[in-house]
């Protein structure tokens, strides 16, 4: 690509380097877009076509300077369970401020969580928010604040939510690394309350895919969109798809209640006890609204498989 065509390109700020963000910035490089990812160390292993820039997007000054020039900016910040209460609304705060003042379209990174207990019902985009956890009302109100400054006319935004995700890099979700390393090893694999019930798990580089897709489509904002997220199946069913794959039984626990267990230290377990709703009842995603709109389909369930055991393999073999 010439010099000229570089700088006429639009810049993209992908806000957040964990597997969302840096799965995006992938993607959006490979759509021919200019990138930053933006962390607040701005490390990590160099990727091609990325610009990385350190800044701490939780405070005016860093959100102003990471979205400095940007066409769209993608929110895909998270922290520790713990600390989510108190910060993200800050964290909104500096961001939403930001693009207030830019002129740049905002694309956030959503949760299912404002939603709440669903008794096993589908979720769609009009099915009621009833969320009753601290963390739940917590980003049901974030996400009326972000469509309120759509609506009012003081932003651009559009907000896309996934379900659980799994895939390359995905470590810290229910199925990763408390999964596949044990599968590989012989290990623990761990499963979580009812294992038997359909439950959505959405592809990484579907989530990364959806909300490129998203931040090339301003006809889309102003509203809720579900990611693509293959047809729901046990968690059980996902085990069964890795041993006919290895040839071999797995070692699985299933933790019936919130209790710490392998990579999921006490501290976490205390803050996620309130989220455990998702392994108790059904968790069913349906993204069809999004798959019509936008002509696209999920990664079905058994190429993310393979692609996850294949990254993990690797991922254990250089230690």
């Amino acid at each position: 690509m010439s010099t000229e065509a570089r700088e006429t390109r639009t810049l993209h700020a992908v806000l957040g380097s964990g597997p969302a963000g840096t799965t995006l910035a992938r993607e959006l490089v490979r759509r021919g877009h200019a990138v930053r990812l933006v962390h607040r160390r701005a490390d990590g292993p160099a990727l091609d076509g990325v610009e990385r820039f350190a800044a701490d997007v939780g405070t005016a000054e860093g959100a102003r300077a990471a979205t400095a020039d940007a066409a769209v900016v993608y929110h895909c910040v998270n922290v520790g369970y713990h600390l989510q209460v108190e910060m993200m609304p800050r964290i909104q705060e500096a961001v939403l401020g930001a693009v207030e003042e830019s002129g740049a379209r905002l694309v956030v990174l959503d949760t299912l969580y404002p939603y709440g207990e669903t008794r096993g019902e589908a979720m769609t985009e009009e099915t009621p928010w009833r969320a009753t956890s601290r963390k739940g009302r917590m980003r049901a109100e974030l996400d009326e604040r972000y469509l309120t400054a759509h609506r009012e006319g003081r932003a651009r935004v559009v907000l896309g939510r996934s379900a659980d995700f799994v895939g390359p890099g995905v470590l810290n979700s229910s199925l990763g690394a408390a999964v596949f390393p044990g599968v590989l090893t012989g290990g623990v694999v761990l499963g979580l309350g009812d294992i038997g019930l359909p439950h959505s798990y959405t592809n990484i580089e579907d989530v990364a895919a959806g909300l490129a897709t998203l931040g090339e489509h301003p006809e889309g904002d102003g509203r809720v969109w579900h990611l693509p997220t293959a047809p729901a199946v046990s968690t059980r069913e996902i085990h069964l798809m890795i041993e006919k794959r290895l040839g071999t039984p797995l070692n699985v626990t299933v933790l019936p209640e919130a209790r710490p267990f392998g990579p999921f230290d006490e501290e976490f377990m205390a803050e996620y006890a309130e989220m455990f709703y998702q392994h108790t009842e059904p968790q069913i995603v349906d993204s069809s609204a999004f798959e019509r709109a936008f002509g696209t389909a999920p990664t079905p369930l058994t190429q993310t498989v393979d692609a996850t055991l294949a990254w993990y393999r690797a991922w254990l073999a250089n230690g």
